[in-house]
C-alpha cells in the first residue's frame, strides 16, 4: 500500500480528476473542502431566516437543511449520472444571487415560516426551468470566446476579495461597530495566511495540499486558546437531526414569485458557466457545451431538492475552485467526500458547531488566497487575449467597472425593486452579464477567437503530466 500522502491513482491512465485516492486522504481533502465552504454555506439560511423572523429554533433547522442539501448537490454535480452533473470538483453551495429575492417574496407573503413556503414555490419552480434550459445554455456556451470567460473569472474572484476582507476585519455583523477591525483581528487573519504561505512555500507535497485545512485549524486553536472563540454552541446543540421533506407544510406557488425566481436562476447560469470553465482551466480537463449543459441540469435538480428539503437555489462555491487552484489536488472524487461530510454535519449539529466555531478573521485570512486564486485562473485565459484590440479592451475595463458598483457604491441601488437589486446589486452577476452583452453588441457577427483558440498548452506548462484539455 501506497504510503498515507503519496498519490497514487487506480489505473495508469485515469485523469487527475477521475483519480481515486485512498480513503484517508479522500477524508482529509474533503474536509478541508468542507471548512472552506462552511462560513459561506450558512450566510444564506442566516440572512433570509432573520429577515424572515424566524426564531432561533427554525433558524438552526434551516442552518442544518441548507448543509444537509448541498451535500447531495455536491455528490450530484461531482460524481455525476446519466447527463447530469459536470463531473468535476465542484463544490455546490446556496448562491447569493437569490437572497435578496427570497426575502422580497418571503416578506411579501407575510414573513415566518408562512413566507417559506412560497420561497419554497418558487425554488422549485426555478430548479425545474433551469434543468429544462439546460441543454439550450450549454449549446450557447461554446460561443463564449476567452475575453468573455476570463473576465468572468477575474470578475468573480476581485468581487469576492471584499467579502474575504469583511472577514478580516472581524465579519459583517461588526461593520460599523468598535470591535470591527480591531488589530487582534488583523492578527488571526495575517496569521493564518502567513501560515498558509510557510507551508505551501517550505511544506513537502502533501502538507502544501492541506495548507488551507491547517491555517484553519492552527488559526481557531490559537482563538479557542486566547478565550477569542467558544465552543458553548457545542453543549447547546443536539445530536441527531435531519431535514425532513417539507418540513413546514406544502410549498404555495405563487407566479409573480415563481417567475422572479426563474430569472434569478438564468443570471446564475452565467456564474456556472464560469464555473465550470474555471473548473476545466485549473484540472485539465475537456470542457464543452455538453459539460455546461450536465452542470446546469445538477443546478436544476439540486435547486428543486432544496425545496423539497427546506433549503435553497444551488451553484457552485468559488472558494472551492480557488482551493483546488492552491492544492493543485484535482480528484472529483474528494469533493464527493466533501459531500458526505455535508450530509453527515447536516444530520449532526454538534459536528456542526465544531465547524462554525471558526472565527471570522481566520477564515478571512483562508478566503484572500482563495478568491485571488480564481480571479488567477481569469487572468491566465486573459493573457491569450489580444487586449491591444480595442474592443476586448473595452469589455475587460467596463465590465470590471460594472463589476465593482454594488461593492463601492451600495447605495446606488437601496431604492430599485427587490427584483432588480437581484441583477444590478450583485456584482458578480452584472459584470458577468456585462461582460456577455458587450461581446455580443461588439462582436457577434465577426469571427472572434473561440475557446478552442486557447493556448491550453502553454496555460497549463508548469502543471506537468496533465492531459491536454480538448475544448471545442
Amino acid at each position: 500500500m501506497a504510503p498515507f500522502g503519496s498519490r497514487r491513482r487506480t489505473q495508469t491512465s485515469a485523469h487527475p480528476v477521475d483519480e481515486v485516492l485512498p480513503l484517508p486522504q479522500l477524508s482529509l481533502y474533503g474536509f478541508q473542502h468542507v471548512l472552506a465552504f462552511y462560513a459561506g454555506a450558512v450566510v444564506v439560511p442566516i440572512v433570509l431566516g432573520n429577515a424572515l423572523g424566524l426564531s432561533p429554533r427554525e433558524l438552526v433547522y434551516l442552518i442544518n437543511a441548507d448543509l444537509f442539501t448541498a451535500g447531495i448537490a455536491t455528490i450530484i454535480q461531482a460524481w455525476g449520472f446519466w447527463r447530469i452533473g459536470a463531473r468535476l470538483p465542484l463544490v455546490q453551495g446556496a448562491t447569493f444571487t437569490a437572497v435578496a429575492p427570497m426575502i422580497a417574496i418571503g416578506q411579501g407573503a407575510g414573513g415566518g415560516t408562512a413566507g417559506l413556503l412560497v420561497v419554497y414555490g418558487a425554488v422549485i419552480t426555478g430548479g425545474i426551468a433551469t434543468f429544462l434550459l439546460a441543454p439550450f445554455v450549454g449549446r450557447m456556451a461554446k460561443y463564449l470566446p476567452p475575453i468573455v470567460t476570463g473576465t468572468m473569472l477575474t470578475v468573480i474572484g476581485i468581487v469576492l476579495i471584499p467579502v474575504a476582507l469583511q472577514d478580516v476585519g472581524g465579519g459583517p455583523d461588526l461593520i460599523g461597530k468598535p470591535g470591527y477591525g480591531d488589530p487582534v483581528n488583523l492578527a488571526y487573519a495575517g496569521g493564518t495566511l502567513l501560515l498558509i504561505l510557510l507551508v505551501a512555500r517550505f511544506g513537502n507535497p502533501f502538507l502544501s495540499s492541506v495548507a488551507v485545512l491547517l491555517g484553519l485549524v492552527a488559526g481557531t486553536t490559537v482563538a479557542w486558546a486566547l478565550g477569542d472563540t467558544t465552543l458553548d454552541t457545542v453543549g447547546q446543540s443536539g445530536w441527531f437531526g435531519i431535514s425532513a421533506p417539507f418540513h413546514y407544510g406544502l410549498p404555495r406557488f405563487e407566479p409573480l414569485a415563481m417567475i422572479a425566481m426563474i430569472v434569478v436562476m438564468l443570471i446564475t447560469t452565467v456564474e456556472t458557466t464560469g464555473d465550470v470553465y474555471a473548473m476545466g482551466e485549473i484540472t485539465g480537463r475537456r470542457v464543452d457545451g455538453e459539460t455546461v449543459g450536465r452542470a446546469l441540469r445538477a443546478d436544476g435538480i439540486a435547486t428543486t431538492l432544496g425545496g423539497v428539503f427546506n433549503s435553497f437555489p444551488y451553484v457552485a462555491f468559488a472558494e472551492n475552485i480557488g482551493l483546488v487552484r492552491i492544492t493543485r489536488i484535482k480528484s472529483r472524487f474528494v469533493v464527493v467526500a466533501a459531500g458526505v461530510f455535508m450530509i453527515l454535519l447536516g444530520m449532526l449539529p454538534k459536528a456542526g458547531a465544531v465547524v462554525a466555531s471558526i472565527p471570522h478573521p481566520v477564515l478571512g485570512g483562508a478566503a484572500v488566497a482563495m478568491f485571488g486564486m480564481v480571479a488567477t485562473v481569469g487572468i491566465q485565459i486573459l493573457r491569450q487575449v489580444d487586449l491591444r484590440e480595442e474592443r476586448n479592451a473595452l469589455i475587460l475595463a467596463v465590465s470590471l467597472g460594472a463589476a465593482m458598483l454594488p461593492t463601492a457604491v451600495p447605495p446606488l441601488f437601496d431604492r430599485m425593486p427587490a427584483e432588480v437589486r437581484a441583477v444590478l446589486g450583485n456584482g458578480i452577476t452584472l459584470g458577468t452579464a456585462t461582460a456577455v452583452l458587450l461581446n455580443l453588441f461588439f462582436q457577434a457577427f465577426t469571427s472572434r477567437r473561440a475557446l478552442k483558440d486557447i493556448d491550453w498548452d502553454g496555460l497549463a506548462e508548469a502543471d506537468e503530466g496533465w492531459e491536454r484539455p480538448a475544448v471545442r
